[in-house]
Parts: C-alpha cells; structure tokens; sequence
C-alpha cells in the first residue's frame, strides 16, 4: 500500500530569517507534539532551482500510516492549531497544503 502524507508547501517568505527563527522554534516543535498519528515529519528548505528563484522555501512532510489517520490527525484540536499556525507564520502567502499518497523506490 501507498504511503500518505499531508504536504505543506510554504511559498518564499518576506522576512527569511524571521520566518526560519518561529519555524524551527514554534512551529516544528508544535506539529512534532500535536500531530498524532504520524510516523514521519519531514522538512525541507528549497535552496535553488535551475529556473530561477524557486516558489516556495520550504516543504513539510507529514506521513501517516493511513488515510483514516491523517484524517483523525487533521480533524483533532492539535491538528488544527498546527494548521492555523502554518497560515499564521506564512508571511510569503498562504502555503498550499494537499494529501497525497507516496510511492518509494530504492536503488
């Protein structure tokens, strides 16, 4: 069975090192506590693009081991104070959020 994930992509904010301080020291800490049922958090920053400036800065993973999780997960207190807190810290516009399923190859 395919993975699934909530994928957060946060477009370029206005402020790089103000949005990185509230990231690392509210943010992260919070979805890694109020985010029930996730198996996996992944962060990512983008640091280039052979296009240009890239549309967002950062991605955010969260895996879940089910569809009914992540909807248990997106549907508690927790998870939707983590959500609000995403679009509250988002000063580059509001990040675009989607639920997708993962496939992965190893070589």
């Amino acid at each position: 069975m395919a993975g699934v994930k909530l994928v957060v992509m946060y477009p370029r904010p206005k402020d790089v090192d103000a949005f990185e301080k509230v990231y690392q020291t509210e943010h992260v800490p919070m979805a890694v506590e109020k985010l029930k049922g996730k198996t996996k958090f992944v962060a990512t920053k983008v640091v280039g693009s052979p296009m240009g400036t890239p549309p967002f800065y950062r991605i955010a993973e969260v895996h879940f081991p089910s569809m009914e999780a992540l909807q248990a997960c997106a549907a508690s207190e927790g998870g939707q104070q983590t959500v609000g807190h995403a679009m509250k810290i988002s000063s580059g516009g509001p990040p675009v959020i989607m639920i997708a399923e993962e496939e992965s190859f190893s070589f």
